[in-house]
């Protein structure tokens, strides 16, 4: 009967319980290093306001603009530094902090739409500009300081979110995982190169090409953010700061939407301290943070994941979600010449007018994302780019291309097809069972 049970599931498991398997810093660290990332960590988690000088809100420069007032708030799942916080966590259930944060310290917001309580973190992009007059692209913060306490006289309006949503112009983001990051980092471009290469007569096969998203200065390989399109850490850490949050930085040294009225700090505002007792600004201390965060630690050992793992190589997922990767030699203590297991190529790849967002960052066009990571996946609450899903095989699913369009997920593209469609062909002729050994192997990550 048991067995019989198990042919007919076919399930998502859920996020996993237990402790989080990940969170802490790398376990070969040196002292100093340790000292180093607790340092960063306390930064990381630090609440920014306008003036740096309300109660709790010790950081400066929050606004004109922002999706959050801290790090730690959108990169939460299941601790610090991963994803989007939610309700069905098993280590830390919170509602979105989003729907709070519209009116802390007196701010006059209203919560979109698509912001919701039980749903996750977000920032919004309009593909087009007001009136359809050309392409944008560009994130369009949820908030603005308007009302605020520390913010007297800026009367800087939300943008119009109702109608871009009626207008299917509006996207969705979600926090990425910051975890293993500094493995990632420290992979040298044609060891990338070289895994994205040897594998191609098998992808050939099943439609499968996929490029490395570059830099437009240099021709290196870019890697992080939804469509790899930041070249580092500093460089990852100080665009969302600015973006995110609102606060100008050594970086990104401009601030955004600085409208007469509602610009109250020097910019940019988070600086290199001189003097005795100097410090590097917080995009430093972020990037540290992130550089010598642990890989997430999985938890594999059931037959049915281990026979999931089989599978997830046998129909040719690991084709793009490469299970294993290669580090240079690394100043950090331990990090020399290591072999990962993030279960991506780190390349973009032609996913369909499903998934498209009619966004191009860098060499990736508007339905081309890179693939996501699969490390950390067994205690994810939300999946794909937008966070559209909680459930995992919908989230599979989705990547057969399948033109489509609703209220949430509009479609900006044409075009069908999706690199993994021949792949999800092979999945979609396995027996239940066998997929729901898949889905195991995913939840156990």
């Amino acid at each position: 009967m048991a067995t019989a049970a198990r042919v007919q599931a076919q399930t998502d498991p859920g996020p996993r319980g237990g402790a989080a398997g990940a969170g802490s810093s790398f376990s070969s660290l040196g002292a100093d290093e340790v000292f180093a990332f607790g340092a960063a960590k306390t930064v990381f988690q630090e609440v920014d306001s306008v003036s740096g000088a309300l109660p709790g809100e010790a950081g400066k420069g929050l606004g004109p603009t922002f999706n959050g007032n801290s790090c730690a708030q959108c990169h939460a799942q299941p601790a610090i530094g991963g994803s989007s916080p939610g309700m069905t966590s098993k280590q830390n259930p919170v509602p979105n902090p989003q729907v709070l944060l519209a009116t802390l310290d007196n701010a006059q917001n209203s919560v979109p739409s698509f912001i919701t309580a039980n749903g996750p973190v977000r920032d919004a992009r309009f593909v087009h500009l007001p009136g359809n007059q050309g392409k944008d692209g560009g994130v369009h913060d949820l908030f603005t300081i308007r009302g605020r306490l520390d913010a007297a006289g800026c009367q800087l309006a939300q943008p119009d979110f109702a109608s871009a949503v009626s207008n299917h112009n509006v996207i969705f983001r979600i926090p990425t995982p910051t975890f293993g990051l500094g493995l990632v980092e420290n992979t040298p471009d044609s060891v990338l190169q070289a895994n994205l290469t040897s594998t191609q007569a098998l992808k050939s096969v099943l439609g499968i090409s996929g490029k490395l998203n570059t830099s437009g200065n240099d021709g290196s390989v870019t890697r992080f953010g939804w469509k790899a399109q930041n070249k580092s850490l500093l460089v990852f850490a100080g665009e969302a700061y600015n973006v995110e949050q609102g606060v100008s930085n050594e970086v990104f040294p401009n601030e955004r939407s600085a409208v007469p009225g509602c610009v109250y700090n020097a910019t940019p505002e988070d600086v290199t301290h001189f003097g005795v007792g100097g410090e590097a600004g917080d995009v430093f201390a972020f990037a540290t943070f992130m550089r010598l965060l642990a890989a997430p630690t999985p938890t594999t050992s059931t037959q049915s994941e281990r026979n999931g793992s089989n599978l997830f190589n046998l129909v040719g997922c690991a084709l793009c979600h490469s299970p294993s990767l290669t580090t240079a030699a690394s100043p950090y203590t331990g990090m020399n010449n290591v072999t990962y297991h993030p279960y991506s190529d780190f390349a973009v790849h032609s996913m369909g007018s499903g998934l498209a967002d009619g966004v191009s960052q860098g060499n990736a066009g508007p339905d081309e994302f890179r693939t996501a990571p699969l490390w950390g996946l067994g205690q994810r609450l939300f999946f794909l780019h937008d966070g559209r899903t909680s459930d995992l095989m919908e989230a599979i699913q989705a990547h057969a291309g399948n033109c489509g369009r609703n209220s949430t997920t509009p479609t900006f593209s044409s075009n069908c097809s999706s690199e993994a469609s021949g792949v999800m062909g092979l999945f979609n002729l396995l027996p239940k069972d066998q997929k729901q050994d898949i889905l195991n192997f995913l939840r156990s990550l």
